[in-house]
């Protein structure tokens, strides 16, 4: 997809250590007016799951990685602080709530605790890093003129999943992923709240479905 037209200053990426969300920051990075600063969370910078990230920050110093678990209120919070502290008086044009995860439970064998779980992260996740980035998204916003909504200016993209189609039961009978599948539909209508709710401070928020992706959770059988 081409980003030509997106000109941010700084967008964050939870979830960025791997898959979707390492493919956003080497997006940001490779880009012709690459944002002064890319935000890159993730639970832990230091371990080797983040490597990749940790190479591209050597190359790249307008990126800094950020520990971040999106199932964490305080870890959240702490989060927002550091960001909030990088970028000085300005604010934060894009949040990209990527990190997610998924198990592979039958409709059968679905528990509470991986219920809970799966639905913390994937969607209460979302709910909180909105809260706790809207005044730096809403700060993007007063700084940008004009009243037209656009990722460029203030906004909250969560990635969500066909997967969380209640029209077409996608793969059903290769995974019921039952879990996923109902903290996507559940994030779908997070993100519709959120338009309602910060539209009136110039925040866009759109959900996007990426497609079947080649990553750790998506495996090689994805289509890009």
């Amino acid at each position: 997809s081409d980003m030509g037209e997106l000109r941010v200053c700084s967008v964050l990426v939870t979830g960025a250590n791997r898959g979707i969300g390492l493919g956003l920051v080497r997006h940001f990075l490779a880009m012709t007016n690459p944002p002064k600063w890319v935000f890159a969370g993730c639970r832990d910078p230091k371990g080797e799951r983040a490597q990749k990230l940790q190479n591209l920050a050597s190359k790249h110093p307008n990126l800094v990685i950020i520990t971040l678990e999106v199932s964490d209120p305080a870890s959240i919070k702490a989060a927002a602080a550091r960001v909030g502290e990088q970028l000085g008086g300005s604010g934060l044009n894009l949040l990209i709530n990527n990190a997610g995860v998924v198990n592979l439970n039958t409709l059968d064998n679905e528990t509470l605790e991986d219920m809970t779980q799966v639905y913390t992260t994937n969607t209460v996740g979302p709910l909180l890093m909105g809260q706790a980035f809207l005044p730096l998204l809403k700060k993007a916003a007063q700084g940008s003129p004009g009243s037209v909504l656009s990722c460029s200016k203030a906004a909250i993209v969560n990635m969500s999943s066909i997967g969380g189609s209640i029209q077409e039961l996608y793969l059903w009978d290769q995974a019921n992923v039952v879990s996923y599948r109902c903290s996507k539909v559940a994030l779908n209508m997070l993100t519709k709240c959120q338009s309602q709710g910060y539209r009136e401070h110039g925040i866009l928020c759109v959900a996007l479905h990426p497609g079947w992706v080649q990553t750790d959770m998506g495996s090689a059988a994805g289509h890009t």
